[in-house]
């Protein structure tokens, strides 16, 4: 029986609200956070949509794109238009490979090219573009390291089998230039100096031996200034160096006087490509930048590395021939009359130890080796 002024109470036992419905996100965000490049082209091919991706891809701001269409990029005989027409025609998926976006405003090799149709807008087309180059540059570096190891053999070889003989037969030259005529002198000097000609050759070989390397911080731009300052007073004094530095970038993790050989080998190659065509305004550029999102597995190990640091060299010569492009870093393939095609065989070696990446973009005019290299790390125990 309740009392005057008594308060009712109610006690609840084992009943739980359910969870609040999370809100839908939007799905522009969701499109825009993605990493790969995706735009929406409507019927006369106009950008509708690009997601950040796109954005960095093409180099031209989402406002900007807004006022284009497709023709305004590439030119109209582009394949990447007959892709399109074939995905509104036939209202498919398609994907096609190897694709090239060139013009003026745009460089793009080695793209992957997805249209779909978008059934609420008959007409529009949704595309998505992957570069492959990373990927074919990772092909690449496997191929360099087999390329690697097989000169690896064959110095050793070249070291134990030939330059015991070698050194018998440029004494032997020795001896018979003070005993013969004027006339047979010359043969003797020639065979003096073709047996120090290879001597020298497997010399440069033995550089490729299994070596481990001694590694620790590296200021990336004193070793750049050296090199430069190698080239200017020798080989390039008539090329004009320009610098686009990343002053705040950290130091490299690896060896000093490994990666002035690699840098001086393509400075040495860039001025030479430069002085072979007789270009006027020849210049080699040196840059440098931070580059997030690069990783390679360790050879040998499960581990892999962390690639941020870029390091390139650019020039304005004539190219790569095309005949060599596809085993520019092969041993002993080499454009030039004189070359021993080991110098980029041996620069794709150090990067390799260095467990970085190399990448080479190539075009009449412009030829640029990029390095990505991984950045010291202080240990945080210490």
């Amino acid at each position: 029986m309740k009392t005057a002024g008594a308060r009712d109470t109610l006690k609840v036992v084992g009943i739980r609200a359910d969870p609040p419905i999370p809100a839908r996100p939007d799905p522009a965000a969701l499109l825009s956070a993605l990493p790969i490049p995706m735009l929406l082209l409507d019927r006369a091919n106009r950008f509708r949509f690009v997601n950040h991706a796109a954005e960095q891809f093409l180099g031209i701001s989402a406002a900007q794109l807004s006022q284009l269409s497709l023709a305004d990029l590439v030119p109209s005989d582009n394949p990447i238009f007959q892709l399109i027409e074939q995905v509104r025609s036939g209202d498919l998926t398609i994907s096609d490979h190897d694709m090239t976006l060139e013009s003026p405003r745009l460089h793009k090799t080695a793209i992957t090219v997805q249209g779909a149709p978008l059934p609420e807008e008959p007409g529009s087309v949704v595309l998505v573009m992957q570069d492959s180059s990373a990927a074919r540059a990772l092909d690449r570096q496997l191929t360099f390291r087999s390329a690697a190891r097989s000169v690896t053999g064959m110095a050793a070889i070249l070291a134990h089998e030939v330059k015991n003989p070698l050194s018998g037969i440029r004494g032997a030259a020795q001896l018979l230039e003070s005993s013969v005529t004027a006339a047979d002198r010359e043969l003797t000097v020639l065979i003096r100096d073709e047996a120090d000609r290879i001597r020298d050759l497997v010399d440069r070989m033995e550089a490729f031996g299994e070596k481990p390397i001694e590694r620790g911080a590296v200021n990336i731009h004193r070793v750049l200034e050296h090199v430069r300052l190698l080239a200017q007073t020798g080989f390039a004094a008539s090329i004009r160096f320009s610098e686009i530095y990343d002053p705040s970038l950290p130091h490299v993790y690896g060896n000093r006087d490994q990666l002035v050989q690699v840098l001086l080998n393509l400075v040495k190659n860039a001025a030479e490509s430069i002085v072979g065509a007789d270009h006027i305004y020849g210049e080699i550029v040196l840059m440098t930048a931070f580059q997030q999102g690069m990783r390679l597995a360790v050879p040998g190990s499960d581990h892999r590395m962390h690639l941020p640091l870029v390091v390139s060299v650019r020039d304005n010569g004539p190219g790569i021939p095309e005949d060599i492009r596809p085993n520019l870093f092969d041993p002993f393939v080499s454009s030039k009359a004189t070359g021993s095609g080991l110098g980029l065989a041996l620069v794709a070696k150090i990067i390799n130890d260095h467990g970085g990446l190399v990448e080479v973009d190539d075009r009449p005019g412009r030829t640029e080796f990029r390095l990505h290299l991984p950045m010291m790390v202080e240990d945080p125990t210490d």
